[in-house]
């Protein structure tokens, strides 16, 4: 069946409130771990991952950094409107960070309807002011004072951790902390790439005496990342984009690593930027593909696996563009959809929280372990494990030899 066909009814499980992680465990690798393998399921603790993970594997991280995008106006009339900053209009994310005085942005805007056209709505927090008008319906031209700051500054001191919908409270300073990763270190995303949140400095150092090696690459996770999937079939969706960067290291690594030991994203923006590398280096032996990668969530299906290149010639072919270029940095976005029906092209497992019914992450889940994903998920609630991005972990081995 090709992935347009599926019907979102068949990804779904009931979910109870109480099982949605609302806060950080006090340890970072105190979570629970689901381990599958082969298809038989244990539990251990995520800190026990040294122990848990095949030898030589390669471990994936998404090093990007959230950034305090939720900002709450009010207007004279006591009205709250709060925006959330998705996309600049005008270059990449961490280009528009760092802007100095002004920028403009795509926003979600909630209680839109309260703010009248041409009103300017300020919010001034320890000497810095930032101003907003819309520019259109979902666009928003901010300024800020003093104008020397960047806009990065700007959101630390004013805006809020942009937690997800599903947690019902408002941010803390703790969450400044913990709704990052260990690695963060490029900020762009407004929501984390979760399963890396149970990461500790100690775990990542135990990793290492172990043998398991580790190669960082970005991709700024955007809140469409949330969104359920509302149409009743998969043709119907239309697959969020975010920006993705490569360091030509991490793809010398990656290189290096194929054929001898499995390669494991951790969290599933790891993994959709692994594959869009693929298909990047697939449109470059094509002849079609510019200098930035710009893939497109059906680019994969309805071809014939037979026609498709090696993963190592693919990946040859994105090594030598991005040793060509000045930056040395592979460059782009990404609206990859991974559903039931998709071809790995490098993954051997992956690490991964316990995502929302009705998601393309569930989809994604799905594809890597088949069926197997809701006994996967019965067993998870049966147990007790936490759910969604503070919830508990996994490690998906569904490969033999894993």
């Amino acid at each position: 069946m090709h992935p347009r066909d599926l019907s979102i009814k068949d990804f779904t499980y009931a979910l109870p409130n109480e099982r949605i992680a609302q806060q950080p465990l006090a340890v970072r690798d105190g979570s629970k771990l689901l381990v599958y393998r082969n298809g038989d399921i244990s539990d251990g603790v995520f800190r026990e991952l040294p122990e848990q993970l095949p030898k030589n594997a390669l471990l994936v991280l998404n090093r990007t950094k959230v950034v305090n995008a939720r900002i709450l106006f009010q207007r004279e009339t006591g009205a709250r409107i709060e925006v959330l900053c998705l996309s600049p209009l005008n270059g990449p994310v961490e280009q528009a960070i760092s802007a100095q005085g002004s920028g403009e942005w795509n926003c979600f805007i909630g209680n839109a309807k309260r703010w009248k056209a041409g009103e300017v709505l300020t919010t001034n927090i320890e000497g810095t002011a930032l101003h907003a008008e819309r520019s259109g319906q979902e666009r928003i031209v901010f300024t800020w004072e003093p104008a020397e700051l960047t806009f990065a500054q700007v959101l630390e001191r004013i805006g809020h951790v942009p937690l997800p919908p599903y947690m019902q409270r408002v941010d803390n300073d703790a969450d400044k902390e913990r709704y990052n990763t260990v690695f963060a270190k490029q900020e762009g995303s407004v929501a984390a790439p979760t399963a890396s949140l149970h990461f500790s400095k100690d775990l990542l150092e135990r990793l290492g005496q172990n043998g398991t090696k580790t190669t960082e690459l970005v991709l700024h996770v955007g809140a469409g990342t949330f969104l359920p999937v509302k149409s009743e079939r998969m043709a119907d969706h239309h697959m969020h984009t975010e920006e993705i960067h490569i360091p030509l290291a991490a793809l010398e690594v990656l290189h290096a690593q194929l054929g001898q030991g499995p390669v494991i994203p951790v969290g599933t923006t790891a993994m959709r930027t692994l594959e869009s590398v693929y298909w990047h280096g697939e449109k470059l032996l094509a002849g079609i593909a510019g200098n930035e990668v710009d893939i497109e969530q059906w680019d994969p299906y309805g071809h014939g696996t037979d026609q498709f290149s090696s993963t190592k010639k693919a990946l040859e072919a994105v090594i030598e563009q991005v040793r060509s270029t000045d930056e040395h940095i592979l460059r782009g976005r990404t609206g990859l959809l991974i559903a039931p029906g998709y071809t790995f092209r490098f993954a051997n497992g992956l690490i991964t929280n316990f995502h929302q019914p009705n998601s393309t992450l569930l989809l994604l889940v799905a594809a890597f372990v088949g069926d197997d994903w809701r006994r996967i998920y019965e067993h998870a609630l049966a147990q007790d494990y936490r759910f969604l991005s503070y919830g508990d972990g996994s490690l998906l081995l569904p490969k033999k030899g894993s």
